[in-house]
Order: C-alpha cells, then sequence, then structure tokens
C-alpha cells in the first residue's frame, strides 16, 4: 500500500472507530497538517480582505441549517443552495474554499472533507479576528445533495420575528442562549442594504420606520443605500467592524444593531422576554461571551453530521465525485 493510500485508509479507520462521532483529532494519524493548511489559507485571504473571516464563518453557519454540516452549500447545479434568496449575492469565500481543498488533496488526497474545510475556516475566521480558539470537532462527511428548498425556509432571516428565529434554531437542536451566542458572530462582517433598507423610512432624511434604531445611524445609513442597488455594505458591528469582541452586544444596547433580528435581541417585545438579558451579559462580560461563542460554536458544527460509511469524501467541493 502506497503512503497516500495509508493515510486515506487511517482515516477510515478513524471513521470505524469513531462510530459516528466528531473527535478533536481525526485527522491526526491520516493528515496531521490539515489545521496548518487551514490556517496558512484563511490567513492569507484574511490580509487581502479581513472581512473574509466573517465570510467563512457565514458559510458554515449557512450549511449547518440545511441538510446539516455536511459542505452541500458548496454543490452547483440547479438546484444547488447558492440560488437560494438568503445566499444569492450573498454568500461567498468559495474561492478561499476551494483553494484549501487543493491544498489538501495535495497533501492528502481523499482524505479531508468539505464539510469539515469548512468548520475549520470558520475557526481560523474567527480566531484570526481576534476570536476564540475553540477546539473543532471533526470526522464529518460530504453530502451528495443540495436543498434550495430547505435554505429557503430553514435558514434564519433578518426579517423574522425572535420567535421565529428562535424556532429555526430549535428546528436543528440549538436553544435560545444559542441564538444571541451565535448572532453574536455578527461582530465581524457586513450586510448589504437589502437586508437592512426595511428600517429606514424611505430613505427619508428626518425619519426612520423603526423606533429603535439609532437616528444618527440611520441618517448615515440613509445616505449609504440612497438611490443604490440594494448591494453597497455596512459593518454589521458599528466601531470594530473585523474584529471579534463584544462590542456587537453593546451596539444592541444603544440601538446601533443593523438588521431588524440583531436589535430584536434586545429591543423587541419577544426579545425583553426570552434574550435581553443575555445581551446585556455579554455587553460588558466579553470573556463569557468568548468562551460561549466557542461552546455554540462546537454544538452548531454537531448538527446532524455525516459520518462512518455515509455521504463521501468530495475531491470537487462544487460536485459529487
Amino acid at each position: 500500500m502506497g503512503y497516500l493510500a495509508l493515510l486515506a485508509a487511517l482515516c477510515l479507520g478513524a471513521a470505524t472507530v469513531a462510530r459516528g462521532q466528531l473527535t478533536d483529532n481525526f485527522y491526526n494519524g491520516c493528515c496531521p497538517q490539515a489545521a496548518n493548511i487551514v490556517r496558512a489559507r484563511v490567513s492569507a485571504a484574511m490580509q487581502a480582505e479581513a472581512r473574509m473571516g466573517a465570510s467563512l464563518l457565514r458559510l458554515h453557519f449557512h450549511d449547518c441549517f440545511v441538510n446539516g454540516c455536511d459542505g452541500s452549500i458548496l454543490l452547483d447545479g440547479s438546484n444547488s443552495e447558492k440560488l437560494a434568496a438568503p445566499n444569492l449575492n450573498s454568500v461567498r469565500g468559495f474561492d478561499v474554499v476551494d483553494a484549501i481543498k487543493a491544498d489538501l488533496e495535495k497533501a492528502c488526497p481523499g482524505v479531508v472533507s468539505c464539510a469539515d474545510v469548512l468548520a475549520l475556516a470558520a475557526k481560523y475566521g474567527v480566531l484570526l479576528s481576534g476570536g476564540p480558539d475553540y477546539d473543532v470537532l471533526l470526522g464529518r462527511r460530504d453530502g451528495l445533495v443540495a436543498n434550495q428548498s430547505g435554505a429557503n425556509s430553514n435558514l434564519p432571516s433578518p426579517f423574522d420575528p425572535i420567535t421565529k428565529i428562535i424556532k429555526k434554531f430549535s428546528d436543528v437542536g440549538l436553544n435560545t442562549n444559542d441564538v444571541v451566542i451565535l448572532s453574536g458572530g455578527h461582530t465581524i462582517g457586513r450586510a448589504r442594504c437589502a437586508l437592512f433598507s426595511n428600517r429606514l423610512s424611505n430613505f427619508s432624511a428626518t425619519s426612520s420606520v423603526d423606533p429603535t434604531l439609532d437616528s444618527s445611524l440611520a441618517s448615515s445609513l440613509q445616505s449609504l443605500c440612497q438611490g443604490g442597488d440594494g448591494n453597497q455594505t455596512a459593518a454589521l458591528d458599528v466601531g470594530s467592524p473585523d474584529t471579534f469582541d463584544n462590542h456587537y452586544f453593546q451596539n444592541l444596547l444603544g440601538q446601533k444593531g443593523l438588521l431588524s433580528s440583531d436589535q430584536g435581541l434586545f429591543s423587541s417585545a419577544d426579545g425583553a422576554n426570552t434574550t435581553k438579558a443575555l445581551v446585556q451579559l455579554y455587553s460588558y462580560n466579553s470573556e463569557r461571551f468568548r468562551c460561549d461563542f466557542g461552546r455554540s460554536m462546537v454544538k452548531m458544527g454537531n448538527i446532524s453530521p455525516l459520518t462512518g460509511s455515509a455521504g463521501q469524501i468530495r475531491t470537487n467541493c462544487h460536485a459529487v465525485n
């Protein structure tokens, strides 16, 4: 047996031993350099564009909420999740994932799944933005089908009320605390005008549809989005858009959440009953947020993974083998 075939066999053996469980040392024997390869590519991408860390985090999130964490968001085709309304002209970072996968295929062909690439890329997107260094559990295999209708219906929307977002999280095994914690991922990244213009009063210079939106922020957003095509972007975290910190929660206390789903965690009647206290806690306890964020990311990454002999290890993340 050649060396590369031996590496693949070692991972197959690990999958058998794991018996459906993800582990933090899955690739230790068959591709020990996997994490370093992912980190190097993410680091280079973020040096070129700091926002990419947030984009990779979002890719992992949008993957896990549809069919579980199986890499299905990466598949092309007429049923592609990329073409679903929440993803179209919105999710990004596919070129970074492709570059990571190409490097891994050279080092350990047929070993590291695209689903695990997404989980690791999200981890390093967070870490290299100044976020926590949490242990990613690995051993996912890749799905064989995309689910465009599932992406349209299952992904939390910035237009959803808090109760509906909580329900969508609950449907995949996440609780209300996870809603607040993972929403805190908006401490990095940007959003298009199309996702928050519902909070602006026909781009009026004097009023805001949403009374929970800070008036000075509303004015600057109106100027940004005026006459545009909806694709102009604004920072999700006013003040520190590329740094992972707890400023996102401080913004909510000052009515400076960009999306209605963000501000609703603190200001809506539903939020007051379910999520407000946690927003307040994280607004002054940064370390608690960092610790809890890592735990919720691991929990999210364990949504219905394919393991053992299920699915496959896709050679090209855009298509089944």
